[in-house]
């Protein structure tokens, strides 16, 4: 091709992109971007660039060899806008030293948000061997088309199968297959498969083999991150200005007039392209950081909760023709067995009707009662205060941006167990990145967590050996060099994890940082062969007699001279020690007085005759003689010893944990088949002693907030609830998962730990101790949800040019001023010009109340079916709401 050629083909890569099909939101946005360069920017551009031209026809070649060189360099498949590739990364590099920060961590996409990592589908026709014939070569093969025309993209980077369906078999014999990522578990039925194409008569000799050939093929479609560059407009002006200078000064330099006008002709051209680009990823940029609609949501309330503030409204969700359902839920989940009914929560002693023991915290979910939902969390005069935990269902970027507002500076602590980028691929989320795309995933929303952190916070992140380097710099650059506490070696699998090639790693690693100087490390727990040690107790705890002289480093005399002075005992074992004087010239202590007739010297010499040194002073040791030393005879000497009370709250957590409780195996993977039932529902769950542990190191004291954005099989959750059962505390945890495994995993794993501590092939143990609990769960709304519910003037039904304002310039118009955004939830009464809003146009199942909580930062005090009351005594109606307070949620 031309250098023209070249230029407008790649130009129309950036705003048509490859072709994907499919339904998303994000796809529905391209086709917008593309007919709005087709049928308005490209035939502009062309005429503006020809009118430039008129005067100067000898630039033309260069002109658009050069803007091709720049802007190829900076688009990837996907549309993405970053560092694909450039041939200058010494100027790029220049701009991120300073003498704030002597060394950064660079690296490509660090400019951008990462979306997701997803295939570029396109429906395809393939076709494989059936067999090769004896005698002459010969070979027969069978045609597949894989129609990938109505396939729902994934939202964000959840793990998803992909689902082939046999459509139909075409006249020509073409087997048709629909194509679709997994709902709900749905995998490939093979089986039917098969039966579907024997009924066929056109379709001979296809089994098993053939048709996962086929598949294999298909699968080979390219896969590519999906990127929002945060600042488009100041990064691609940033770069082309880098590209110039060295343009401008490499080779032969004419620095005439006519010259001049040419390179000013090519930027200006350059920047109106740019300006144009900017505009759609400008609006990328803020759907991607829209406030988000909390939806589907209900709550989890063990019995208990309900029964000692309104029994006659416990009585009418029993009596509630839903209860059959939940009884059903109870009996699946290994809580009641088959012959229970609701009456059986019930028992009649002196008192009169109460709770029995065995039920009073089975976990009602509300979804099972709506039409009751309101009057339960009615009871509650401060809800988030008896809240025990949320729970939500969403990408975590989308939800820690919209709790950014609520709990900014509450989370004491953040324990957050990321993919950790290696080639397993088992568990139930992505798990392998380019580096650049998986910092670029750290990056976007660490920065969130740490600001829901309070001063005195501790974050905490599990990695393995794969990402440590990359993930202990990018940190320390975040927390600050100072704030990086620890990075604790974890042995979590004695026999190693199975390797293609190399060592075999048998450990992780927790890196620990405080979010300001003033964080606190918190303390593990003595064990009981720990406890042994310290055999008598008092006052002030337990306790064990130790030697008074001191031994190991430091320990000679010569070290320590002022620590070796003269103990006086008599021959009742009362212990004296004199006044002294310091000898400079003689190095040593000066009694005041000589010991008395029927008193020995003892002094800290050891077996050996060597001369050791006291572990006290000597005014220290005055003070404490009464309490905390005695003598004892030892083979006709005195030994002195001191009573030692270790710190009765833990031992401060070493750097190396070794204990057989940490393996993913033993307390991971078989307390998760103990509880659900036996069977592989989550690959490496991270063992529930380790994150408790992680959370006592972080300080996790009993009114703690504790979030974790990558909960994976709600082992936080299980952590935080096993803390809170161990000291009455009042922890409140707060989970956010995207998986399909938040339904299946996640809310079943908390609410059989809720009803009882001990499980064994998925049921509760008699021996099992409940407790009263009371968590939210609700999905939110996502990124592709507000792409696909936003309307656009580009509608494809529309016979009008889309989006032009013929007063204003094609390129830096506001392409997106006259959408509608989600403005089809408002109607504005034309006499009153008053606003009502009704936001089931857009989501049949949005909670107002959690959506406004989140939005502006308040906490929940009251909710009723027609208002809720915040913290600050604010009350907003929930059935019209005020425009003003909803707006930014449907109008950016």
């Amino acid at each position: 091709m031309t250098k023209e050629q070249d230029f407008y083909a790649a130009l129309r890569e950036v705003f048509v992109g490859a072709e994907i099909e499919g339904e998303s939101g994000f796809i529905n946005l391209m086709r917008m971007k593309s007919r709005y360069f087709q049928e308005v920017v490209f035939p502009q551009l062309q005429a503006d660039i020809e009118a430039a031209l008129e005067s100067n026809p000898s630039f033309r070649d260069e002109l658009f060899d050069k803007l091709y060189d720049f802007f190829h360099r900076y688009f990837s498949e996907s549309g993405s806008i970053y560092f694909r590739q450039t041939r200058y990364p010494q100027s790029v590099y220049e701009q991120v030293y300073s003498d704030e920060k002597d060394v950064i961590l660079f690296w490509k996409t660090h400019m951008l948000y990462y979306v997701k990592t997803d295939r570029l589908f396109r429906s395809m026709e393939v076709e494989v061997p059936l067999r090769v014939t004896a005698g002459p070569a010969t070979e027969q093969t069978q045609r597949f088309f894989f129609d990938v025309a109505t396939l729902e993209h994934k939202q964000s980077n959840e793990k998803r199968d992909l689902v082939y369906r046999l459509e139909r078999v075409r006249e020509d014999g073409t087997i048709v297959f629909a194509v679709e990522y997994s709902r709900n578990g749905s995998k490939t039925r093979l089986l039917d498969m098969l039966k579907g194409l024997r009924d066929a008569e056109e379709v001979e000799g296809v089994g098993e083999d053939v048709i996962q050939r086929a598949v294999r093929v298909f699968e080979k479609q390219s896969e590519v991150d999906f990127f929002i560059n945060k600042d488009a407009g100041r990064f691609l002006k940033e770069q082309f200005d880098l590209w110039m200078y060295r343009y401008l000064f490499e080779g032969e330099n004419v620095w005439l007039q006519y010259r001049l006008k040419q390179l000013q002709r090519l930027k200006e051209l350059a920047y109106t392209i740019i300006d144009f680009i900017a505009q759609f990823e400008d609006e990328l940029v803020r759907v991607w950081n829209k406030p988000k609609f909390a939806r589907d949501s209900h709550y989890v309330i063990t019995l208990d909760r309900i029964a000692e503030r309104d029994a006659a409204l416990l009585g009418r969700v029993l009596a509630h023709a839903g209860m059959a359902e939940q009884v059903a839920e109870w009996r699946e989940l290994g809580m009641v067995d088959a012959a229970f009914t609701p009456a059986d929560v019930w028992q009649r002693d002196l008192f009169g009707q109460q709770l029995d023991a065995r039920y009073q915290y089975l976990p009602l979910d509300t979804r099972y009662v709506p039409d009751l939902e309101m009057d339960i969390v009615g009871l509650f005069e401060h809800l988030d205060a008896a809240l025990d935990g949320w729970l939500i269902h969403s990408e975590n970027y989308q939800a820690l941006n919209t709790l950014r507002p609520r709990f900014r500076g509450r989370v004491k602590c953040v324990y957050a167990d990321p993919p950790y980028n290696t080639t397993a691929s088992e568990i139930l989320y992505e798990n392998k990145y380019r580096h650049s795309s998986w910092l670029s995933l750290m990056a976007n929303r660490v920065p969130l967590a740490k600001s829901l952190m309070d001063d005195k916070g501790i974050f905490c992140m599990p990695i393995d050996d794969f990402e440590l380097p990359t993930l202990v710099k990018y940190l320390r650059d975040l927390f600050g060099q100072d704030n990086h506490l620890t990075t604790v070696a974890v042995r979590n699998n004695p026999h190693g994890r199975a390797m293609a090639s190399g060592f075999s790693p048998n450990h992780e690693y927790a890196l620990f940082f405080g979010k300001t100087e003033e964080a606190v490390v918190g303390r593990l727990p003595r064990m009981e062969e720990d406890l042994n040690r310290y055999p008598e107790t008092d006052a002030n705890g337990f306790f064990a007699w130790i030697n008074f002289r001191k031994t190991g480093a430091g320990s000679n005399r010569e070290d320590r001279p002022k620590l070796f002075y003269p103990v006086y005992v008599s021959n009742d074992s009362t212990i004296r020690i004199p006044s002294l004087e310091w000898s400079e010239e003689d190095q040593k202590w000066i009694p005041h007085a000589p010991p008395g007739p029927d008193e020995t010297v003892v002094l800290p010499i050891d077996s050996e005759n060597s001369e050791r040194v006291w572990n006290l002073g000597w005014e220290r040791a005055q003070r404490e003689i009464a309490s905390s030393l005695i003598a004892k005879r030892v083979e006709d000497n005195w030994q002195i010893y001191r009573k030692y009370h270790p710190n009765q709250q833990g031992y401060l957590p070493g750097t190396w944990w070794d204990d057989a409780k940490y393996s993913a195996t033993e307390s991971g993977t078989r307390i998760i088949k103990n509880l659900l039932g036996g069977r592989e529902v989550f690959s490496y769950p991270k063992s529930i002693y380790l994150v408790e542990d992680c959370l006592r190191a972080s300080n996790c004291t009993p009114e703690s907030y504790v979030l974790d954005f990558f909960a994976g099989s709600g082992t936080t959750a299980h952590a935080v609830m096993n803390l809170n059962r161990e000291d009455g505390g009042h922890r409140k945890y707060i989970l956010v998962e995207m998986g399909e495994h938040f339904e299946t995993v996640i809310l079943p794993r908390v609410k059989k730990v809720a009803f009882s501590s001990e499980w064994k092939d998925g049921v509760a143990q008699e021996d099992g101790e409940g407790m009263s609990h009371f968590v939210k769960y609700y999905a939110l709304e996502q990124y592709e949800d507000t792409l696909r519910n936003t309307i656009y003037v580009d509608d494809a039904k529309s016979d009008a040019a889309p989006f032009v304002d013929p007063y204003t310039d094609v390129y830096r118009q506001y392409v997106f001023l006259a959408d509608l955004k989600q403005l089809h939830a408002v109607d504005i009464d034309p006499e009153t010009r008053a606003v009502h809003v009704d936001l089931t146009r857009l989501y049949p199942d949005i909670d107002l109340a959690e959506t406004l909580a989140n939005l502006h930062g308040q906490r929940i005090a009251h909710l009723t079916a027609e208002a809720v009351t915040f913290e600050d005594g604010e009350r907003v109606a929930l059935r019209d709401p005020d425009w003003d307070l909803i707006k930014p949620l449907i109008w950016w």
